[in-house]
Parts: C-alpha cells; sequence; structure tokens
C-alpha cells in the first residue's frame, strides 16, 4: 500500500502500464488508490488527467489537470481540454485577469507564460515568464519557460542561457537537463548534447523526453532504424508524450512503411487526441495507402490544431486531395 511519494513511482508505473493495453478502467483505478493516500501527488494527478481525457470526460480531466499544477507540465493539456469543450478563449481570458490581478504571484504568470506557449505565441509567452522571475529569480519553471521560448524561436544562445540558470540553483531539474541537451542538438553540436541527454535519463529513467531527444539524434546522423528504436521505448516508458509517435510516424513514412505508421499514430491519438501533427501524419498514412476518406477525415481534425504551420499544411493537403479525387472521376 502506497504511504509515502517516494513510493508512488512503482503503482504509477503499473498505471501507466494499463493505459498502455488499453485497460483505462484499470488505470483509473490505480491511480485514484495512489491518490487515497497521497492526494497532493501532482503526476498521478496528470496521468488520471490524461485517462479521462482519453475517455472525453473533458470536466473531469480538467478537474485532473488542475490539481497537477503547480510542478508538473499540465497546462498544455489543460489548453487542449478547453479547447475540446470549446470555452479556451474563455479560460485564457480568465487566466490573464488573474495574472493581471496578481502581478508577483510566479506561479500564476509562469501559467500564463505555459498557455501562450501551447498557442504557439513564444514572444507571448516569454513576457509572462520573465514577470515571473521579475518576483521570484529562482523559478525553475520561469526559467525553464524562458529557454523554452527562445529555443521557439530558434535562439539556441538565449536558451541554453536559461537552461544553465535552472540549472545553476537545481543541477537535478530533468527537464531543465534534458531542454540544454535538445537545445545544443538543435543547434548542431551532437556532441555537446549526448551528456546532458544521458544526464537527463539518469536523473528520470521513466520518462521519455530525453529518449526522444536521443531518436532525434540517431535521425540526424542517418541511423533511422536506431531512431525508432528510441522512439518506440519512449512510447513505453511514457505513453502520453505525442513527439514520439510524431518522429515514429515521420520515419515510418518516410521509409514508405505506412501501416507501420497508421498503427503506431493510432495509439498516438489514443494517448494525444488534440495533437494536429499526429493527426496530419496519419492522415498522410491513409492517403498513401488510396483511404482518402479516412485522410480527409483526419486532415479536418488537424486543420483545429493551435499550431498554424500544423493547420496550414492540413488545408493544403484537404485541397490537394480533393483535386486529385476530382482529377480521377470519370
Amino acid at each position: 500500500m502506497v504511504s509515502h511519494p517516494g513510493e508512488a513511482a512503482p503503482e504509477r508505473f503499473l498505471g501507466d502500464l494499463y493505459y498502455r493495453q488499453g485497460r483505462l478502467d484499470k488505470a483509473e483505478e490505480v491511480y485514484l488508490h495512489i491518490l487515497q493516500h497521497i492526494p497532493t501527488d501532482k503526476e498521478t494527478h496528470n496521468r488520471l488527467g490524461v485517462v479521462y481525457a482519453t475517455e472525453n470526460r473533458v470536466d473531469d480531466a480538467i478537474a485532473q489537470f488542475n490539481a497537477a499544477l503547480p510542478g508538473t507540465d499540465s497546462v498544455g493539456d489543460l489548453v487542449a481540454m478547453h479547447q475540446r469543450k470549446g470555452d479556451l478563449n474563455a479560460y485564457q481570458t480568465q487566466m490573464e485577469q488573474l495574472a493581471a490581478s496578481e502581478p508577483t504571484d510566479a506561479n500564476i504568470q509562469a501559467e500564463v507564460g505555459q498557455i501562450y506557449a501551447t498557442l504557439h505565441r513564444p514572444l507571448d509567452a516569454l513576457a509572462f515568464f520573465k514577470r515571473a522571475l521579475d518576483s521570484d529569480p529562482e523559478s525553475l519553471t520561469a526559467l525553464n519557460g524562458v529557454g523554452l521560448a527562445y529555443f521557439d524561436t530558434r535562439d539556441y544562445s538565449d536558451a541554453l542561457t536559461y537552461f544553465r540558470k535552472c540549472l545553476s540553483i537545481d543541477n537535478t531539474n530533468y527537464s531543465c537537463t534534458n531542454n540544454l541537451g535538445a537545445a545544443y542538438l538543435e543547434s548542431g553540436d551532437g556532441d555537446s548534447a549526448k551528456p546532458w541527454l544521458a544526464r537527463a535519463r539518469q536523473l528520470e529513467p521513466e520518462r521519455p523526453e530525453a529518449l526522444v531527444n536521443f531518436g532525434f539524434l540517431a535521425d540526424r546522423n542517418g541511423d533511422w532504424k536506431r531512431a525508432v528504436q528510441y522512439y518506440v521505448q519512449a512510447t513505453v516508458v511514457g505513453p502520453y508524450l505525442p513527439e514520439a509517435y510524431v518522429d515514429l510516424g515521420i520515419d515510418y513514412e518516410h521509409n514508405a512503411l505506412y501501416p507501420l505508421a497508421q498503427s503506431a499514430l493510432l495509439r498516438g491519438i489514443a494517448a494525444a487526441p488534440g495533437d494536429g501533427r499526429i493527426r496530419y501524419l496519419l492522415a498522410l498514412a491513409y492517403a498513401a495507402q488510396g483511404n482518402n476518406s479516412l485522410a480527409l477525415t483526419q486532415l479536418a481534425a488537424a486543420k483545429q490544431s493551435l499550431d498554424p504551420d500544423v493547420a496550414r499544411m492540413a488545408s493544403e493537403e484537404t485541397a490537394k486531395l480533393r483535386t486529385a479525387s476530382t482529377q480521377t472521376v470519370p
């Protein structure tokens, strides 16, 4: 029986296993059992929120994602749930008003920063993360957020600076360690990336992000089969991370393995139903196999993506498929 926070991880892993097997009722049971004994376990609240999101229990998912804050990456999930519920604008406005009324609350400022980051507005995100740092210069969430905002604008030098600042305060912070490695990787310095990604794996081997980055490094080195192994391992370790499914889909499709891409991407949709990238890639897999009707259904969902680039590509692919369909009509 779970009694201490440090003992939650093994039972949480069991819940994750049930989730991967599609046994959502058992996963929910395990997560609820943990929360009976450790009601403040934020990671478990986040996992339970994902189960409810998968079951389309939107309000229950929102409640769990809120309970996971601050301290976890639940804001992106909250944005997705409010988008699904149809009140994203109201949620965003509410949080902006709360930030305006609590200008010295670093957690609130950082949460709004994360909302803007999820909306692919890195400059707005940067402003709120820096406001958080004005009140709490040692906010790890804000330091990591500033780094990610610079990362998203491809300013890798400043990104590296803030990830290092984060680690100067807490050298065991997984997110900043992994993101430091990712920033080196994106800047083209794979050799500098490797030790930081290895360090992240050592810090939290049950998390998938570093594995995805190792897969990206293998892809960059031309070893797509090794990359696929990393991505598959990432989906086993952490079945909730959409990037692993996205990268799997890209590699499979690049090598014309469309049935494998379809299988991986369908699992990804179960884990992240609102991720437009997964929907778009699944559409490409369907189209490559001649299933244009199914492809158009996925493209319609992808056009609702919060990422404007994904929405644009989905619109362009929709037009192309419809044109091709018209031209083949006798």
